[in-house]
Protein backbone atom coordinates (compact mmCIF):
# COMPACT_ATOMS: atom_id res chain seq x y z
CA UNK A 1 0.00 0.00 0.00
CA UNK A 2 1.21 3.52 -0.58
CA UNK A 3 2.26 5.88 2.20
CA UNK A 4 -0.21 8.62 2.92
CA UNK A 5 1.42 11.94 3.82
CA UNK A 6 0.02 13.40 7.04
CA UNK A 7 0.41 17.14 7.50
CA UNK A 8 -2.59 18.43 9.46
CA UNK A 9 -1.69 21.95 10.57
CA UNK A 10 -3.30 23.08 13.81
CA UNK A 11 -3.88 26.78 14.44
CA UNK A 12 -4.35 28.59 17.72
CA UNK A 13 -8.09 28.85 17.00
CA UNK A 14 -8.37 25.10 17.46
CA UNK A 15 -7.35 25.15 21.12
CA UNK A 16 -10.93 24.83 22.33
CA UNK A 17 -12.14 22.51 19.61
CA UNK A 18 -12.36 18.79 19.94
CA UNK A 19 -10.64 16.28 17.69
CA UNK A 20 -12.38 12.99 17.02
CA UNK A 21 -10.64 9.87 15.87
CA UNK A 22 -11.40 6.19 15.72
CA UNK A 23 -8.72 3.52 15.74
CA UNK A 24 -11.15 0.63 16.14
CA UNK A 25 -14.52 0.55 14.40
CA UNK A 26 -15.98 -0.85 17.62
CA UNK A 27 -14.86 2.05 19.80
CA UNK A 28 -14.72 5.82 19.42
CA UNK A 29 -12.54 8.08 21.52
CA UNK A 30 -12.90 11.80 22.04
CA UNK A 31 -9.76 13.77 22.89
CA UNK A 32 -9.54 17.53 23.27
CA UNK A 33 -6.55 19.30 21.81
CA UNK A 34 -5.75 20.92 25.16
CA UNK A 35 -5.78 17.50 26.84
CA UNK A 36 -3.42 16.17 24.16
CA UNK A 37 -1.00 19.04 24.74
CA UNK A 38 -0.94 18.40 28.50
CA UNK A 39 -0.58 14.65 28.01
CA UNK A 40 2.34 14.79 25.61
CA UNK A 41 4.71 17.60 24.70
CA UNK A 42 7.41 16.68 22.20
CA UNK A 43 10.90 18.01 22.62
CA UNK A 44 13.07 19.06 19.70
CA UNK A 45 16.70 19.60 20.60
CA UNK A 46 19.40 21.42 18.69
CA UNK A 47 22.94 20.60 19.77
CA UNK A 48 25.65 23.23 19.88
CA UNK A 49 27.69 22.77 23.02
CA UNK A 50 24.58 22.38 25.13
CA UNK A 51 21.02 21.11 24.73
CA UNK A 52 18.10 23.45 24.05
CA UNK A 53 14.53 22.35 24.70
CA UNK A 54 11.35 23.34 22.93
CA UNK A 55 9.08 25.51 25.13
CA UNK A 56 5.80 23.78 25.93
CA UNK A 57 3.84 26.80 24.68
CA UNK A 58 4.84 26.31 21.05
CA UNK A 59 1.89 25.29 18.86
CA UNK A 60 2.37 22.59 16.30
CA UNK A 61 1.23 19.90 13.97
CA UNK A 62 -0.73 17.03 15.40
CA UNK A 63 -0.82 13.47 14.17
CA UNK A 64 -3.38 11.17 15.76
CA UNK A 65 -2.23 7.59 15.43
CA UNK A 66 -3.56 4.21 16.45
CA UNK A 67 -1.33 4.14 19.50
CA UNK A 68 -2.36 7.38 21.13
CA UNK A 69 -1.03 10.17 18.97
CA UNK A 70 2.14 12.14 18.63
CA UNK A 71 2.54 15.88 18.22
CA UNK A 72 5.51 17.29 16.36
CA UNK A 73 6.58 20.90 16.89
CA UNK A 74 6.13 23.38 14.07
CA UNK A 75 8.52 26.34 13.95
CA UNK A 76 11.08 24.96 16.41
CA UNK A 77 14.07 27.28 16.31
CA UNK A 78 17.55 27.40 17.78
CA UNK A 79 21.09 28.10 16.66
CA UNK A 80 23.69 25.43 15.88
CA UNK A 81 27.45 25.77 15.84
CA UNK A 82 27.84 26.90 12.24
CA UNK A 83 24.95 29.42 12.29
CA UNK A 84 26.29 31.74 14.97
CA UNK A 85 23.46 33.96 16.18
CA UNK A 86 21.04 32.92 13.43
CA UNK A 87 18.36 30.43 14.37
CA UNK A 88 17.56 27.40 12.24
CA UNK A 89 14.03 26.00 12.07
CA UNK A 90 13.35 22.28 12.37
CA UNK A 91 10.04 20.77 11.25
CA UNK A 92 9.54 17.01 11.64
CA UNK A 93 6.67 15.36 9.78
CA UNK A 94 4.96 12.00 10.09
CA UNK A 95 3.28 9.70 7.58
CA UNK A 96 0.86 6.82 7.91
CA UNK A 97 1.94 3.41 6.61
CA UNK A 98 -0.67 0.71 6.08
CA UNK A 99 0.40 -2.63 7.50
CA UNK A 100 -1.50 -5.86 6.92
CA UNK A 101 -1.19 -7.25 10.44
CA UNK A 102 -1.65 -4.13 12.56
CA UNK A 103 -3.75 -1.91 10.32
CA UNK A 104 -0.98 0.63 10.04
CA UNK A 105 1.20 2.99 12.08
CA UNK A 106 2.51 6.55 11.97
CA UNK A 107 6.23 7.00 11.40
CA UNK A 108 8.69 9.88 11.50
CA UNK A 109 8.82 10.34 7.75
CA UNK A 110 10.83 13.51 7.12
CA UNK A 111 12.69 16.38 8.75
CA UNK A 112 12.88 19.87 7.28
CA UNK A 113 15.62 22.30 8.32
CA UNK A 114 15.31 25.89 7.12
CA UNK A 115 16.92 29.27 7.66
CA UNK A 116 20.41 27.87 7.07
CA UNK A 117 22.95 30.70 6.60
CA UNK A 118 25.94 30.72 4.28
CA UNK A 119 28.24 30.28 7.30
CA UNK A 120 27.16 26.61 7.32
CA UNK A 121 28.61 26.09 3.85
CA UNK A 122 30.85 23.03 3.91
CA UNK A 123 29.55 21.40 7.11
CA UNK A 124 27.60 18.22 7.81
CA UNK A 125 24.22 18.18 9.52
CA UNK A 126 23.47 15.11 11.63
CA UNK A 127 19.89 14.28 12.68
CA UNK A 128 19.02 11.84 15.44
CA UNK A 129 15.81 10.93 17.27
CA UNK A 130 15.38 9.76 20.87
CA UNK A 131 12.69 8.20 23.00
CA UNK A 132 11.37 9.43 26.34
CA UNK A 133 14.16 8.13 28.58
CA UNK A 134 16.87 6.21 26.72
CA UNK A 135 20.09 7.93 25.69
CA UNK A 136 20.42 5.61 22.69
CA UNK A 137 19.14 7.08 19.40
CA UNK A 138 16.25 5.42 17.62
CA UNK A 139 16.60 3.70 14.25
CA UNK A 140 15.27 6.13 11.63
CA UNK A 141 15.55 4.44 8.24
CA UNK A 142 17.27 1.70 6.26
CA UNK A 143 16.26 -0.82 8.96
CA UNK A 144 18.82 0.21 11.59
CA UNK A 145 20.40 3.59 10.70
CA UNK A 146 20.25 5.83 13.78
CA UNK A 147 21.82 8.92 12.24
CA UNK A 148 20.77 10.78 9.10
CA UNK A 149 23.38 13.00 7.47
CA UNK A 150 22.93 15.89 5.07
CA UNK A 151 26.00 17.54 3.56
CA UNK A 152 26.07 21.29 2.97
CA UNK A 153 28.64 20.95 0.21
CA UNK A 154 30.87 23.99 -0.01
CA UNK A 155 29.79 26.05 -3.00
CA UNK A 156 27.53 23.30 -4.36
CA UNK A 157 24.39 23.18 -2.19
CA UNK A 158 23.03 20.26 -0.19
CA UNK A 159 23.53 16.56 -0.85
CA UNK A 160 22.87 13.25 0.88
CA UNK A 161 25.19 10.22 0.93
CA UNK A 162 22.37 7.72 0.39
CA UNK A 163 20.87 5.92 -2.56
CA UNK A 164 17.46 7.23 -3.67
CA UNK A 165 16.02 3.85 -2.71
CA UNK A 166 16.92 4.62 0.93
CA UNK A 167 16.37 8.37 1.36
CA UNK A 168 15.50 11.37 -0.79
CA UNK A 169 15.72 15.09 -0.27
CA UNK A 170 14.72 18.42 -1.72
CA UNK A 171 16.59 21.64 -1.11
CA UNK A 172 16.99 25.31 -1.89
CA UNK A 173 19.85 27.65 -1.00
CA UNK A 174 18.88 27.88 2.67
CA UNK A 175 16.85 24.77 3.53
CA UNK A 176 16.50 21.07 2.96
CA UNK A 177 13.91 18.36 3.58
CA UNK A 178 15.19 14.83 4.17
CA UNK A 179 12.63 12.06 3.58
CA UNK A 180 13.06 8.42 4.54
CA UNK A 181 11.84 5.96 1.90
CA UNK A 182 11.06 3.27 4.49
CA UNK A 183 10.89 5.05 7.85
CA UNK A 184 11.52 2.99 10.97
CA UNK A 185 10.84 5.20 14.02
CA UNK A 186 7.19 5.24 15.04
CA UNK A 187 5.90 8.72 15.78
CA UNK A 188 4.70 7.66 19.21
CA UNK A 189 8.27 6.72 20.17
CA UNK A 190 9.90 10.03 19.17
CA UNK A 191 10.16 12.49 22.08
CA UNK A 192 13.09 14.59 20.95
CA UNK A 193 15.25 15.25 17.92
CA UNK A 194 18.82 16.47 17.77
CA UNK A 195 20.39 18.47 14.98
CA UNK A 196 24.14 18.84 15.06
CA UNK A 197 26.47 20.64 12.68
CA UNK A 198 30.09 19.70 12.39
CA UNK A 199 33.16 19.45 10.21
CA UNK A 200 32.51 17.61 6.97
CA UNK A 201 33.35 13.91 7.10
CA UNK A 202 34.07 12.32 3.70
CA UNK A 203 31.09 10.34 2.49
CA UNK A 204 31.21 6.81 1.19
CA UNK A 205 31.18 8.16 -2.37
CA UNK A 206 34.12 10.41 -1.47
CA UNK A 207 36.21 7.57 -0.09
CA UNK A 208 34.96 7.63 3.51
CA UNK A 209 33.48 4.85 5.59
CA UNK A 210 30.49 3.09 4.01
CA UNK A 211 27.36 1.43 5.36
CA UNK A 212 24.70 -0.68 3.70
CA UNK A 213 22.47 1.63 1.66
CA UNK A 214 25.07 4.36 1.15
CA UNK A 215 25.80 5.69 -2.30
CA UNK A 216 29.11 4.29 -3.50
CA UNK A 217 31.80 6.02 -5.59
CA UNK A 218 30.28 4.57 -8.77
CA UNK A 219 26.87 6.03 -8.00
CA UNK A 220 25.37 2.68 -7.02
CA UNK A 221 24.09 1.37 -3.69
CA UNK A 222 26.39 -0.35 -1.19
CA UNK A 223 25.03 -3.81 -0.41
CA UNK A 224 28.05 -5.57 1.13
CA UNK A 225 30.47 -4.35 3.80
CA UNK A 226 33.43 -6.34 5.12
CA UNK A 227 36.76 -5.94 6.88
CA UNK A 228 38.50 -6.83 3.63
CA UNK A 229 38.49 -9.19 0.65
CA UNK A 230 40.28 -9.64 -2.66
CA UNK A 231 38.60 -8.91 -5.99
CA UNK A 232 41.48 -9.63 -8.36
CA UNK A 233 41.69 -7.26 -11.31
CA UNK A 234 39.78 -4.37 -9.76
CA UNK A 235 41.29 -1.11 -8.52
CA UNK A 236 41.02 -2.23 -4.87
CA UNK A 237 42.47 -5.66 -5.73
CA UNK A 238 43.61 -7.24 -2.43
CA UNK A 239 42.21 -4.50 -0.18
CA UNK A 240 38.54 -4.32 -1.19
CA UNK A 241 35.97 -3.67 1.54
CA UNK A 242 32.70 -2.94 -0.24
CA UNK A 243 30.44 -3.98 -3.09
CA UNK A 244 27.95 -1.61 -4.72
CA UNK A 245 25.14 -2.52 -7.15
CA UNK A 246 24.39 -0.44 -10.21
CA UNK A 247 21.58 2.09 -9.68
CA UNK A 248 18.26 1.46 -11.46
CA UNK A 249 17.11 5.10 -11.26
CA UNK A 250 18.69 8.43 -12.14
CA UNK A 251 21.36 9.34 -14.68
CA UNK A 252 22.89 6.43 -16.61
CA UNK A 253 20.83 3.92 -14.65
CA UNK A 254 21.26 0.20 -15.19
CA UNK A 255 18.43 -1.72 -16.84
CA UNK A 256 17.81 -5.24 -15.56
CA UNK A 257 17.71 -6.94 -18.96
CA UNK A 258 16.47 -10.49 -19.48
CA UNK A 259 18.99 -12.36 -21.62
CA UNK A 260 20.70 -15.76 -21.89
CA UNK A 261 23.88 -16.12 -19.83
CA UNK A 262 26.13 -15.95 -22.88
CA UNK A 263 26.11 -16.34 -26.64
CA UNK A 264 28.18 -19.48 -26.01
CA UNK A 265 25.60 -21.71 -24.36
CA UNK A 266 27.19 -25.16 -24.39
CA UNK A 267 30.87 -24.86 -23.48
CA UNK A 268 32.29 -24.71 -19.97
CA UNK A 269 34.08 -21.38 -19.44
CA UNK A 270 37.42 -21.95 -17.80
CA UNK A 271 38.13 -19.34 -15.12
CA UNK A 272 34.45 -18.51 -14.55
CA UNK A 273 33.59 -21.28 -12.12
CA UNK A 274 34.30 -19.58 -8.78
CA UNK A 275 31.30 -18.93 -6.50
CA UNK A 276 32.89 -17.05 -3.60
CA UNK A 277 32.88 -13.35 -2.77
CA UNK A 278 35.73 -11.72 -4.64
CA UNK A 279 35.45 -13.74 -7.86
CA UNK A 280 32.78 -11.88 -9.82
CA UNK A 281 35.23 -9.69 -11.70
CA UNK A 282 37.45 -12.66 -12.64
CA UNK A 283 34.45 -14.70 -13.75
CA UNK A 284 33.09 -11.86 -15.87
CA UNK A 285 36.40 -11.31 -17.65
CA UNK A 286 36.52 -15.04 -18.47
CA UNK A 287 32.93 -14.95 -19.72
CA UNK A 288 33.77 -12.01 -21.97
CA UNK A 289 36.92 -13.62 -23.36
CA UNK A 290 34.91 -16.73 -24.17
CA UNK A 291 32.17 -14.73 -25.87
CA UNK A 292 32.21 -10.95 -26.24
CA UNK A 293 28.87 -10.70 -28.03
CA UNK A 294 26.98 -7.52 -27.17
CA UNK A 295 23.74 -7.69 -25.25
CA UNK A 296 24.72 -10.49 -22.86
CA UNK A 297 25.48 -10.03 -19.13
CA UNK A 298 29.30 -9.93 -19.40
CA UNK A 299 29.37 -7.39 -22.24
CA UNK A 300 26.56 -5.33 -20.69
CA UNK A 301 28.49 -5.05 -17.40
CA UNK A 302 31.87 -4.35 -18.96
CA UNK A 303 30.41 -1.67 -21.23
CA UNK A 304 28.47 -0.01 -18.39
CA UNK A 305 29.85 3.24 -16.96
CA UNK A 306 27.19 4.28 -14.43
CA UNK A 307 26.57 7.82 -13.19
CA UNK A 308 30.24 8.51 -12.40
CA UNK A 309 31.93 6.95 -15.45
CA UNK A 310 33.58 3.94 -13.80
CA UNK A 311 34.66 1.12 -16.11
CA UNK A 312 35.08 -1.75 -13.63
CA UNK A 313 31.53 -3.09 -13.32
CA UNK A 314 31.02 -6.85 -13.50
CA UNK A 315 28.50 -9.67 -13.10
CA UNK A 316 28.44 -10.86 -9.46
CA UNK A 317 29.64 -14.33 -8.51
CA UNK A 318 27.07 -16.70 -6.99
CA UNK A 319 27.85 -15.68 -3.40
CA UNK A 320 28.05 -11.98 -4.28
CA UNK A 321 24.61 -12.35 -5.84
CA UNK A 322 23.28 -13.89 -2.62
CA UNK A 323 24.41 -10.72 -0.83
CA UNK A 324 22.35 -8.70 -3.34
CA UNK A 325 19.36 -10.89 -2.52
CA UNK A 326 19.83 -10.15 1.19
CA UNK A 327 19.57 -6.40 0.48
CA UNK A 328 17.02 -6.55 -2.34
CA UNK A 329 14.64 -4.17 -0.56
CA UNK A 330 17.08 -1.27 -0.92
CA UNK A 331 18.36 -2.07 -4.41
CA UNK A 332 15.23 -1.54 -6.47
CA UNK A 333 14.87 -5.27 -7.13
CA UNK A 334 11.29 -6.53 -7.27
CA UNK A 335 11.17 -9.46 -4.82
CA UNK A 336 8.28 -11.33 -6.44
CA UNK A 337 7.98 -15.06 -6.97
CA UNK A 338 10.18 -16.56 -9.69
CA UNK A 339 12.40 -13.52 -10.23
CA UNK A 340 15.83 -14.93 -11.07
CA UNK A 341 19.24 -13.30 -11.58
CA UNK A 342 22.33 -14.65 -13.31
CA UNK A 343 25.61 -14.92 -11.49
CA UNK A 344 28.91 -15.08 -13.33
CA UNK A 345 29.59 -18.55 -11.92
CA UNK A 346 29.61 -21.27 -14.57
CA UNK A 347 28.14 -24.53 -13.29
CA UNK A 348 29.02 -26.81 -16.23
CA UNK A 349 28.90 -26.82 -20.01
CA UNK A 350 25.18 -26.13 -20.30
CA UNK A 351 24.31 -24.53 -16.97
CA UNK A 352 25.21 -21.40 -15.02
CA UNK A 353 24.38 -20.55 -11.40
CA UNK A 354 21.42 -18.31 -10.66
CA UNK A 355 19.75 -17.03 -7.50
CA UNK A 356 15.99 -17.18 -7.02
CA UNK A 357 15.01 -13.89 -5.41
CA UNK A 358 11.96 -15.28 -3.66
CA UNK A 359 14.10 -17.70 -1.61
CA UNK A 360 17.75 -16.69 -2.02
CA UNK A 361 18.58 -20.20 -3.20
CA UNK A 362 21.31 -20.89 -5.75
CA UNK A 363 20.13 -22.98 -8.69
CA UNK A 364 21.97 -24.05 -11.86
CA UNK A 365 19.85 -23.52 -14.96
CA UNK A 366 20.44 -23.69 -18.70
CA UNK A 367 22.59 -20.90 -20.09
CA UNK A 368 20.20 -20.47 -23.02
CA UNK A 369 17.38 -19.37 -20.67
CA UNK A 370 15.63 -17.33 -21.90
CA UNK A 371 16.00 -18.45 -25.50
CA UNK A 372 14.44 -15.21 -26.69
CA UNK A 373 14.39 -12.21 -24.35
CA UNK A 374 11.33 -10.73 -26.06
CA UNK A 375 9.20 -13.84 -26.65
CA UNK A 376 9.65 -16.30 -23.81
CA UNK A 377 8.49 -19.90 -24.08
CA UNK A 378 5.64 -20.68 -21.70
CA UNK A 379 7.84 -22.94 -19.57
CA UNK A 380 10.68 -20.44 -19.23
CA UNK A 381 11.19 -17.82 -16.52
CA UNK A 382 12.98 -14.55 -17.38
CA UNK A 383 16.49 -14.34 -15.96
CA UNK A 384 17.99 -10.91 -15.36
CA UNK A 385 21.44 -9.52 -14.61
CA UNK A 386 22.67 -6.66 -12.41
CA UNK A 387 26.15 -5.15 -12.62
CA UNK A 388 28.19 -4.52 -9.48
CA UNK A 389 31.63 -3.16 -8.60
CA UNK A 390 34.12 -3.57 -5.76
CA UNK A 391 36.00 -0.81 -3.97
Amino acid sequence: MENEEIDPGVDAELDDEEIWYSDDPAEEKKVSFQTKIRAFVPVVVLLVAAVFYLPSTVGGKITISSDGGTEFGQSVSQAVACSGGQDLTVTPKSSFVNESNSGGKFYLNSVKVSGIPSTCDGVDFAIRAFGDSSSSPLALFNTSATIAVVNDVEGAGFAIPYSSTVATFSASSSEFTLTFVNPVAQSSSVFKLTLQSGEHVPTCAEGGKCSIGDMGPGGGTVFYVSTGFTETGTACNTSCRYLEAAPVTGTNAWIDSSTPWSANQINFVSGANQAGIGFGYQNTQAMFQNSSSAGYPAALSIDYRGPNNFSDWFVPSANELVEIWKQKSILGTIPISNVIYWSSTDADGDDATTVYFNTGGKVAIKKKTPIDSTVLPANRTPVYSRAIRAF
